[in-house]
């Protein structure tokens, strides 16, 4: 299926879900993660997650994070194409761009060369790990910057696809995604 068609139809199968079954099936989600072997690391990528576009709640995530003493490092919009991560500290301020993406105001900058584990937003995946995001490359340049070790982590509320046929050279694959139901290892 084309990348514009899995937008719409995710969008669509988003929608329909509840706060109480987002937050459930989050939750289900972080359980998961615990599965996977990314647990010797110092530096995690994590996104903060849109609450109008119904992206799986990374609270819980963030909450295993602090409970390992890990690095969180999180990301902020700085112009068309580019994130800045941004050591997460007690005193991390953290607003709402214009898109209503929370991202921290300002704070201790880390080059993404220093990143061990990049969990990643998307709407859909397919069965050889890639990845549908908004369409917009901010994870595709991120990922470009980091070291080619990098272990990329998709989170998602639904099953993989067959395969999404117009990948493109500057697609990077995941490692793993992790659903409610099962994780995937690419």
């Amino acid at each position: 299926m084309l990348k514009k068609d899995l937008r719409l139809i995710y969008s669509e199968r988003r929608e329909n879900l509840t706060s109480p079954s987002i937050t459930d099936l989050s939750l289900l989600i972080a359980n998961r993660l615990l599965q996977i072997p990314i647990w010797n690391y110092s530096y995690y990528h994590l996104f903060l997650s849109i609450t109008e576009k119904k992206e799986v709640d990374t609270s819980f995530i963030m909450s295993i994070l602090q409970g390992k003493d890990k690095n969180i490092l999180l990301p902020k919009m700085v112009d068309s194409q580019n994130l800045v991560n941004y050591l997460l500290t007690d005193s991390t301020p953290i607003k709402k761009n214009r898109w209503n993406i929370p991202e921290p105001v300002d704070g201790i900058e880390v080059p993404p060369e220093k990143i061990d584990v990049v969990f990643l937003p998307l709407m859909a995946f397919d069965e050889k790990g890639h990845r549908v995001g908004y369409g917009k490359g901010f994870y595709d340049v991120l990922l470009n910057k980091c070291r080619p070790d990098v272990v990329k982590v998709g989170l998602s509320f639904f099953k993989a696809e067959e395969k999404i046929v117009d990948i493109e050279p500057h697609d990077i694959p995941l490692n793993f995604c992790v659903t409610p139901d099962r994780t995937y290892q690419f």
